[in-house]
């Protein structure tokens, strides 16, 4: 490349290179010491165009006003050649002398604690110390064992006293008394309310229900009782006068068993009497219980029927 050096109304620019295509100079220019680059793009044709870089002497160097002052005459004679200007500059200085240390600052603030090690291999156990303290508390107690077998019969007592006879305990005997009295009233009142008869040692009750053969059988097992099933023309009057009294048909304790047609007590004993109504029972296995009309004559029936439930104690 070649070099030249222009010097234009005092600016001074050393020019290093040119590109003939885009027609642009890199210039280092030495301005108060320190040594500037620039690279200035011509955008006429013509090849007698002027490339230019403002410059500032030693003795003209005032300060940055000059310089911003000779840099704008620069930017006019730029913009009226038709010259485009891409300015790079780069400032070299020698280093100064370096400087006194300064002083040191306030120590820092301790820093956080790190995280916790692993704990250490125990150490060897140590001569025994002083005295022994005191037991501690007693534990809870466990749970309790296998009970053992059962031991041999012990021989029997001496015999006590005679008794007193319980027709002379006067106090016994009265309370006896109270008991059979408001036992006697109890059944006038249900017998008056015709839910509750007395024939030999039977006693035949109803609640007034109608439910199911299951529910009469459960209410009269609750109530110490069973349902009631007459044994004898007497007894079965009896049930019919209440059955009679409530307008309604009732289940008897009777159960169909394996074969069709033969019915059995609920424990399981055969039937001693019976009040079948004409052609009955002909359920042909099908109906299980047996109900009684007002009129005290049987009918076998399925046990899901609402009927009134009397017990019998």
């Amino acid at each position: 490349m070649a070099a030249s050096c222009l010097e234009l109304l005092g600016v001074q620019a050393l020019v290093t290179g040119a590109s003939p295509g885009r027609g642009s100079l890199v210039a280092y220019m030495h301005i108060n010491g320190a040594v500037h680059l620039s690279t200035l793009t011509r955008r006429q044709r013509s090849p007698s165009a002027l490339f230019v870089w403002p410059f500032l002497s030693a003795e003209g160097a005032a300060g940055v006003g000059s310089m911003l002052l000779r840099s704008l005459a620069l930017l006019i004679l730029l913009v009226v050649s038709g010259i485009e200007c891409d300015v790079k500059e780069v400032c070299v200085a020698s280093p100064g002398i370096p400087g006194a240390p300064g002083s040191h600052g306030l120590p820092g603030r301790d820093g956080r604690d790190g995280i916790k090690g692993d704990p250490g291999l125990p150490g060897p156990m140590g001569p025994p110390g002083g005295m022994p303290g005191l037991p501690g508390h007693d534990g809870l107690p466990g749970a309790p064992g296998i009970a053992g077998e059962r031991g041999d019969k012990g021989e029997p007592g001496e015999r006590g006293p005679p008794g007193f006879p319980a027709y002379l305990d006067e106090k016994l005997q009265s309370t006896l008394h109270d008991y059979r009295h408001q036992i006697l009233q109890s059944m006038g009142v249900l017998s008056l309310q015709g839910s509750m008869l007395a024939v030999g040692e039977k006693v035949f009750s109803t609640s007034g229900k109608s439910v199911t053969f299951d529910a009469i059988r459960e209410s009269c097992a609750r109530a110490g009782g069973h349902v009631a099933v007459p044994r004898s023309p007497e007894e079965n009057e009896a049930i019919a006068s209440i059955v009679k009294k409530h307008n309604t048909y009732a289940y008897l304790g009777l159960a169909e068993g394996s074969t069709a047609g033969d019915f059995y007590y609920l424990d399981g004993a055969p039937v001693n009497y019976t009040n079948w109504y004409p052609g009955e029972p002909k359920g042909q296995g099908r109906e299980k219980c047996v109900e009684m009309y007002t009129d005290g004559q049987w009918n076998d029936r399925n046990c899901q029927q609402y009927r009134l439930a009397i017990c019998e104690f």
